[in-house]
């Protein structure tokens, strides 16, 4: 059996309630539903953990932060733990990535054969948290509420300028591909930024939502004191005080944010139709999958960062002839695509199995069922000791050591306003997710690892930053003395292979 193509669509920080199935009738997505029509769409898939590089080094080991070592975007991503890129390149595939993945260190490939763009944002050690000085802002990388407040209409900014790069490599990556110089399957990342905050739009998408009835959130904001712990922290850390958020400010958010996923859908058609239109489609699984979702000002909160559904859950969405089209409602999370990956690809479970903590989503597209919780971790910003969160049928339980459990049924209280941990009815159930998470964390240990990484790196950082600096960037190589025609090659053999398709 010929080994199928994997085309993964990455975004950033979309809302994975916004996709109950599918995009949201309301959502200007032509492209996306058009793909969610004939995919596996799970309703409820949650981050490893809300935030990007912890979430993104999770999703492409099938590992959680506590395994991983990657707590928060400046933690380092090793070169020795295995990535789905490195699985399908071992079984034969031509790996290779356009856009963000957010590795920080000094392998900027973690298993990509090639890699077509640099990053986004930095690879080093500039953004590490200090739990030795709980509540202290970094304002020169902290998110602040300025997103809010700037939030607007741009024909380019910083984060567009990435994103129209991402997609125009991938594309001519698809064209590349389709000549057949190489027989390798091939496993394509295009991973963007958008609809990551800041909230700016081009004129054409905003306007889409110039009558759009959902520029409000649901739950309206609180006073501070009543909001959780946790939250507090979030909100501190966000600089809330220093900003007046008005409730326009909260509509232009939204809409720019809705304007985006539009922006993102032009451009996940625009690779969609290249793959058509050189005959790979029919070969190629496609999946599409965020990397953690965003607040939408929410209960007046913000961006991630929490275990709240705006914030945790995220999109996930696999076509692959092995799954069938239809919905999937039970809880799964994103390090499951790696055993998903490589069960479509063929690579067999025993390569796998050892490196992940994730389970193949392959049985649920084809009618199968899953009992087993899904598991969150996050001891990143806005954090003073690391965070857990088990997701099981209706229930969501979360845990820290500072703070009071939470338990929320998601079925009679999706806004997750009513802690019911606090409910004596619900304590034989709260017994038993105790035990769980007792089984899966040790979070003293957890929260001595988690600070020795942070004070090793601060050391490493201050240092670096002395004398003649070398940054980990990653620098796209183009080699113009291969491309197009040139004085080493046969013109005729270079016309004839480049052509796609060839004789008509």
């Amino acid at each position: 059996m010929k080994q199928p193509n994997i085309l993964i669509v990455m975004v950033d920080q979309l809302n994975g309630t916004l996709f109950p199935d599918g995009p949201a009738d309301w959502l200007h997505a032509p492209n996306l539903k058009k793909l969610a029509q004939r995919s596996t769409r799970f309703q409820n898939a949650y981050t490893a953990s809300p935030l990007c590089a912890p979430g993104r080094a999770s999703f492409m080991s099938g590992q959680l932060p506590s395994r991983t070592g990657v707590y928060d975007n400046a933690a380092e991503f090793a070169s020795s733990i295995p990535t789905y890129a490195h699985h399908l390149r071992r079984a034969g595939y031509y790996t290779c990535l356009s856009g963000k993945m957010h590795f920080v260190g000094p392998d900027q490939m973690h298993g990509f054969e090639d890699r077509l763009t640099t990053d986004v944002y930095p690879p080093d050690f500039g953004w590490t948290p200090d739990y030795r000085k709980p509540g202290e802002r970094i304002d020169w990388w902290y998110h602040n509420m300025g997103s809010v407040t700037g939030a607007g209409v741009a024909e380019i900014t910083n984060q567009l300028e990435y994103d129209d790069e991402v997609a125009s490599f991938a594309m001519q990556k698809l064209y590349q591909l389709s000549r057949g110089l190489d027989e390798r399957p091939w496993s394509l990342t295009v991973s963007f930024t958008h609809p990551h905050d800041p909230y700016v739009a081009r004129r054409k998408f905003w306007d889409l939502y110039e009558d759009c009835e959902h520029l409000e959130p649901v739950e309206p904001a609180y006073a501070f004191e009543d909001y959780d712990a946790h939250s507090q922290r979030i909100m501190l850390a966000n600089d809330y005080k220093s900003f007046d958020i008005s409730k326009e400010d909260v509509r232009r958010s939204r809409r720019a944010y809705f304007a985006n996923i539009s922006y993102l859908d032009e451009k996940i058609g625009e690779i969609m139709r290249v793959l058509k239109e050189t005959r790979q489609a029919d070969n190629t699984v496609v999946l599409f999958v965020s990397d953690h979702g965003d607040m939408l000002g929410e209960k007046g909160l913000w961006f991630k960062m929490n275990f709240l559904e705006g914030s945790s859950r995220v999109p996930l969405m696999i076509s692959a002839p092995a799954m069938n089209p239809g919905l999937v409602t039970a809880p799964v999370s994103t390090i499951d695509v790696v055993p998903t990956l490589a069960e479509l690809a063929g690579v067999p479970v025993k390569d796998v199995t050892p490196w992940t903590n994730g389970e193949s989503l392959v049985h649920l597209g084809q009618g199968g069922t899953r009992t087993s919780p899904v598991a969150m971790e996050y001891a990143a910003e806005a954090s003073y000791a690391p965070l857990v969160s088990l997701r099981s049928g209706k229930w969501k339980y979360n845990r820290c050591m500072l703070d009071p459990d939470q338990l929320f049924d998601l079925e009679s209280d999706p806004q997750e306003t009513t802690n019911l941990a606090e409910n004596p009815d619900q304590g034989e159930l709260l017994r038993k997710f105790r035990e769980e998470a007792d089984a899966r964390w040790d979070l003293s240990a957890f929260d001595f690892a988690v600070r020795e990484s942070q004070a090793r790196r601060w050391v490493v950082y201050e240092a670096l930053r002395n004398g003649d600096h070398c940054p980990w960037d990653y620098q796209p190589l183009q080699k113009a003395s291969e491309r197009y025609m040139r004085n080493h090659m046969d013109l005729n053999v270079l016309e004839e292979n480049q052509r796609f398709p060839r004789g008509e």
